[in-house]
Order: structure tokens, then C-alpha cells, then sequence
């Protein structure tokens, strides 16, 4: 500590200044939190960050959903070994919890049908994150294929795209999905505003996937290829036994990037009415009764954030523990 911090007079009082500013940074915010923040703001309207408006009646599907994903949340970070055959279903499992919440949200198995304009909170922010997911992870490795591909006519337009996106702010993709999707429809035809929502980050997030999908391309070293034409695999199966396999392994942390930016992503669709985690914070900062609150609502909303991003940064560490990604050579 001494050679780190007080190598120096200079080192020494620098270090003294930051210790000062950030203790006094830190007891003025715990005084603030622990005396003067009127928290009944949050505790109040802890089922609305969660479920939304979804219907009162309704509100156990919400939670059953939210439980499951807390489960299949557990379940991958545990830190003692699991069955065998309950570590081969955890992947299915978690392919399987999108369409588990769709069943729950919106309608099946004789449930009543609930509109996409009653979901929202924690429960919706979630959903548009698989979904983006979803869409844009297969559509990234297509695009990535596309862009190394020997065709010109597929090469040119999967660059054009990739390109295009890229040099587009998120917002006005998201604009362009709320106003124009409606427009190419055929007549007679409806998207919900949440369906809309998850093809432009999708389609948004797709193009960044596909150059860090790219990237673990070209990290291949050249003699895998040979060595897989030298034994007279197809071109085919040399991309999805070879090539692919071993490039979203490099690209996984690059992909779980994408993955936690695709959480953040979604509190800019609150300018767009949807009433995710930032659209209830405005909505309940409209009430009078909570006039003057908006450091407290921010504050919370700030650590759901950080709560659902450290998770996803905690799962994607695991699957590159299981990986051994950091092992690759």
C-alpha cells in the first residue's frame, strides 16, 4: 500500500485529497439516503416498477414469469455443481422462458388475453431484452456469413446494412419502427407497439452483433479451414461444425456486452410511450403526490439498472467460465 499510494510527497497527497473528497462524497449521499430522502415514493409503487398496470387480477402471471427467471437465474449461478441432466435442460430452459412469458403475459393455455398496452415496468424491459436477443443474435451470425461471403451481390448488401445501422442513432431507428412498420403492412394487418419495438432494436442490435461475430471469424486461424477442406467437409458444415462454433466463443464477451447495452437500450422507448422501467419513473413523478421526488425515483431506477446489468454481466461470466474462453488459443 505504501509503495502504491505514498511512494512520493506527491503520491501521498493525492492520494489524501481523493480519500477526503470521495469520504466526504459518500457521507453527505448515505446522510441524504438515510435522513432526508423520503423513500415512500419507491416502497409505494414497488408492483408498478415491477408489473406495470398490469391487471390486478392478473398481476400472480407477471410474477410467476419474474420468478421464473429469477429461478433460471439461480440456478446458473450456483456455485456447487448441478446434476447432469439438469445442466443439459438450463439452455433449453432459458430458450424456452420468451415464449413462457408471452404464454403468461399476453394469453394461452385459457388464460385470459391481456393487451401489450398493460404491461410494462421490470416485467416489459425484460421481455424487449430476450426478445432483441432473440432476433438479433441469429441475424448477427447471418449477417457476419453474409458480409465474408465470396457472392458480391450478398457481400454488398450485408456491408450496406451493417454500415447503414451503425451510422444510424438508436432513436430514430426506433421512430422509424413506430411510424413506418405500420405503413408497410398489409391493410387489415397490426404490430403492437411492443412487437414493433423489439424488430428496431433487433434489427438495430443485429449489425453490431454481426462485426463482433466477424471479429471472432477472423480470429480463426487459416489452418482450421484447410484442415477441415483436407478431410472433405462441405462449406457448410465446415461454417456450422468449425467456424462458428469456436467465433461466438471468441465473441462472447463482445456479445454479452451487446447483451447489457440491449437492457439499457430500452429505457429510450419511454420517449416513445411504452411504460418500461423509465416510462413508470415519469409516470410517477406526473403525480402531485410526488412532487420534488425525482433524485429518489432516479436513484432506484439507477440501481434496477445496475442490479439487472450486473446479473447479465454475472451469467455471461459463467457461460465463459464453462467455456473456458478465457483459454482459448
Amino acid at each position: 500500500m505504501r509503495r502504491n499510494l505514498f511512494a512520493s510527497p506527491l503520491d501521498g497527497l493525492i492520494t489524501l485529497v481523493l480519500l477526503a473528497v470521495c469520504g466526504s462524497g459518500l457521507w453527505f449521499l448515505m446522510h441524504w439516503a438515510l435522513i432526508k430522502a423520503d423513500w415512500a415514493v419507491v416502497y409505494e409503487n414497488v408492483c408498478l416498477y415491477f408489473n406495470g398496470i398490469f391487471p390486478a387480477d392478473h398481476v400472480w402471471r407477471s410474477w410467476s414469469w419474474l420468478a421464473v427467471l429469477a429461478a433460471l437465474c439461480g440456478l446458473t449461478l450456483w456455485p456447487w455443481p448441478l446434476p447432469r441432466p439438469l445442466m443439459r435442460l438450463l439452455p433449453l430452459l432459458w430458450i424456452l422462458s420468451l415464449p413462457i412469458g408471452l404464454v403468461l403475459l399476453a394469453s394461452g393455455l385459457g388464460l385470459e388475453p391481456v393487451r401489450s398496452r398493460f404491461w410494462g415496468g421490470l416485467q416489459l424491459t425484460l421481455l424487449l431484452t430476450l426478445g432483441t436477443i432473440a432476433l438479433a443474435l441469429p441475424l448477427g451470425i447471418l449477417l457476419a456469413l453474409g458480409r465474408r461471403s465470396s457472392l458480391p451481390l450478398l457481400r454488398w448488401l450485408c456491408t450496406s446494412y451493417i454500415e447503414l445501422i451503425r451510422g444510424v442513432p438508436l432513436i430514430a431507428v426506433l421512430f422509424f419502427g413506430q411510424l413506418m412498420i405500420p405503413l408497410f403492412l398489409p391493410e387489415g394487418w397490426t404490430f403492437s407497439r411492443v412487437l414493433r419495438a423489439v424488430l428496431s432494436l433487433g434489427f438495430f442490435v443485429a449489425a453490431y452483433m454481426a462485426e463482433d461475430v466477424r471479429g471472432g471469424l477472423q480470429a480463426l486461424p487459416r489452418t482450421q479451414l484447410e484442415a477441415a477442406r483436407s478431410l472433405g467437409l462441405s462449406p457448410l458444415k465446415t461454417i456450422t461444425l468449425v467456424e462458428l462454433p469456436q467465433a461466438l466463443r471468441i465473441a462472447l464477451p463482445a456479445l454479452a456486452n451487446q447483451c447489457v447495452a440491449s437492457v439499457q437500450n430500452t429505457s429510450l422507448l419511454a420517449y416513445l410511450g411504452l411504460i418500461e422501467l423509465l416510462g413508470i419513473s415519469r409516470s410517477i413523478l406526473a403525480n402531485p403526490s410526488y412532487l420534488g421526488r425525482h433524485l429518489e425515483v432516479y436513484l432506484w431506477l439507477a440501481l434496477l439498472y445496475w442490479a439487472v446489468c450486473i446479473l447479465m454481466t454475472s451469467l455471461a461470466r459463467r457461460l465463459e467460465r464453462t467455456l473456458n474462453v478465457t483459454g482459448h488459443h
